[in-house]
């Protein structure tokens, strides 16, 4: 793995008048890693990917992407950068095929005016003919040709989330978001859904924020994880260091002793003859 850091985030604290949403938290992503944050509801977990995402401005701290400063940038300009991201509630446009909802996501990409576009010019042509191939390479990736031409209000709610990272993938980024990928997954689309992201980090090369619940998936394909409550930071480290944390125990579970209270076999007792 490599150890150049791809986002950093320093002393991160925003503030929703008298709510310290994220207080004071500090983390490194490295290139081509799947970082994750966890926590109890509420411990600041997609707070902190809205600042990533630029949707809200941290009241004190700064986040560098690539050397350069992100918070100065406008929540437009983020895609353009090499940041995709995908939502916890599913944003796709149901009328719409899978594949016209991936080719939205190449808007990105589009160096072409108003006017070429209009009269189709060779330079749009060559656009639209890019755009289309990197749309079918992330259909045949995520294995989507089955559903390829399907408009996205027909499709199951497993299959909708694969193509909102299918769409993600079609701006071409560096760092992928991900905001609770498993969630209102079974367990079978669990699996696939671990699958599918560790072969974009490992066959795309993509570097992996991540905020998810289960942590099964957790412990299958994170590098590192980031455990919050909140809105501080608990506990920074492998998946099975931070899950053994007593911090991030008390915070899921109750107190340590509570904990293994609950592990003690109860006593076993004999019925009168």
């Amino acid at each position: 793995m490599s150890t150049e850091i791809l986002l950093s985030a320093k002393n991160l604290s925003v503030r929703f008048g008298g709510v310290l949403a994220v207080n004071n938290v500090s983390f490194d992503v490295k290139q081509g890693e799947i970082f994750t944050l966890i926590g109890p509801n509420g411990a600041g977990k997609t707070t902190v990917f809205n600042l990533i995402s630029r949707i809200y401005t941290p009241t004190t701290g700064e986040i560098d992407y690539q050397g350069i400063k992100l918070t100065d940038k406008a929540p437009q300009d983020v895609a353009s950068m090499g940041i995709a991201r995908t939502f916890q509630n599913i944003e796709l446009f149901e009328h719409a095929s899978v594949l016209h909802n991936l080719l939205i996501g190449r808007h990105t990409h589009r160096q072409t005016s108003v006017w070429q576009d209009i009269f189709f010019t060779a330079k749009a042509r060559e656009t639209e003919l890019r755009s289309r191939e990197k749309a079918e390479e992330v259909i045949d990736f995520l294995g989507l040709q089955s559903y390829r031409d399907t408009f996205v209000a027909g499709l199951p709610y497993g299959v909708r989330k694969v193509v909102e990272i299918a769409r993600a993938l079609c701006t071409e980024p560096k760092l992928l978001l991900l905001d609770e990928p498993s969630s209102g997954l079974n367990v079978e689309e669990t699996d696939d859904m671990a699958f599918w992201i560790q072969d974009i980090k490992n066959e795309l090369g993509i570097t992996v924020l991540m905020v998810e619940h289960d942590m099964s998936l957790v412990s299958k394909v994170s590098d590192r994880v980031l455990a919050m409550a909140q809105g501080a930071l608990l506990a920074l480290g492998t998946p099975r260091e931070v899950q053994n944390d007593p911090g991030v125990i008390e915070a899921y579970l109750g107190t340590v002793d509570e904990v293994s209270s609950l592990r003690r076999p109860s006593p076993v007792v004999k019925e009168a003859a």
